[in-house]
């Protein structure tokens, strides 16, 4: 049984994102408060969780290599030199009070630059979500390379980053050292991921993010293959925001389905083309064709789960 490692930005009754680490090697961070919003104690936990980057005992000692640095906008530069000071001046945010200094240099864990550079399919530009076992299958590869304690941190860095959370929100596979996909992301690693970065984008969002984000809930549910039930019985949380929204989202999805139907029946009915039949209605070919496709497909399932439940039930006696 490979050893869990055990995100904190999941639901209580959801799976490891990455399981890498055990739970009891973590490091230790305050406890998590009610989940207010989805994962609503990631970000505390990211913070505890860089606490070690600055300690000599959580890597500072690490050995460095050559090669590309890791992707994004918080790089070290070479040497391990901070930014420079006109760097750190651009980060002061615009109307900050008088005499402020600027923002710390913020810095990239050393075990993730080495990361970045040994695997840039995975830590590089395009973050990959990773296999289960993965903590253990780097130290296996690097045993000289790695620190164990720097390297548990490191990744608990990298899991709860926006970039990471969306790959995984995205529904993209999980993929081992060789950047090869070994296994799908489950669907409630895939829903929890979609409310932690909505969450972190509504923060300085101009805009109503809810309905992309029951847009995307759906999308998810239906990528998933589960009946709704199943589904819902797995991504379902203790955040009663959370799971209000995952209700609305059912609902808008019940009542499209409900107008597909009808558009079928419609099209069916007139024996007309696709083109003659969305002419008439004042349509567009294209989305009638879609809205078509969702109800054949939802007429498929539905004649499929009647005919399995069917197949289930014992034959009465004597028949």
């Amino acid at each position: 049984m490979i050893e869990g490692f055990v995100a904190p930005i999941f639901a209580p009754n959801c799976n490891a994102m990455t399981d890498s680490v055990s739970a009891q090697e973590q490091p230790h961070t305050a406890p998590a408060a009610p989940l207010a919003a989805p994962v609503a104690a990631e970000a505390a936990a990211a913070v505890a969780a860089t606490a070690p980057i600055a300690s000599t005992e959580a890597g500072a000692n690490q050995p460095r290599t050559g090669g590309s640095r890791r992707g994004g906008r918080n790089r070290r530069k070479p040497e391990g030199r901070e930014a420079s000071p006109g760097a750190a001046d651009a980060a002061v945010p615009a109307g900050a009070a008088p005499g402020a200094g600027p923002r710390a240099p913020q810095r990239v864990h050393p075990a993730l630059e080495q990361l970045a550079a040994l695997y840039p399919p995975l830590f590089g530009a395009v973050f990959r979500p990773l296999k289960r076992g993965i903590f253990q299958d780097l130290l296996a590869a690097h045993p000289e390379l790695f620190e164990r304690e720097a390297l548990k941190v490191a990744l608990g860095i990298h899991t709860r980053s926006t970039r990471y959370l969306q790959s995984v929100a995205a529904g993209d596979k999980r993929h081992d050292l060789q950047g090869q996909p070994v296994e799908d992301m489950a669907p409630e690693h895939v829903h929890h991921a979609l409310l932690e970065v909505y969450r972190r984008k509504k923060a300085r969002a101009t805009e109503d993010l809810l309905p992309k984000l029951r847009n995307r809930m759906m999308a998810a549910f239906e990528a998933s293959g589960l009946t709704r039930e199943a589904y819902t019985e797995l991504v379902l949380s203790r955040d009663d925001a959370a799971n209000a929204i995952l209700e609305e989202a059912f609902a808008e999805w019940s009542a499209r389905n409900a107008r597909d139907e009808a558009l079928l029946r419609a099209f069916e009915a007139s024996g007309q083309t696709l083109d003659a039949f969305a002419d008439m209605y004042g349509m567009v070919p294209r989305t009638v064709g879609q809205q078509l496709e969702r109800a054949r497909r939802l007429a498929s399932a539905a004649a499929a789960a009647a005919s399995a439940a069917a197949a289930a039930t014992p034959a009465p006696e004597g028949a």
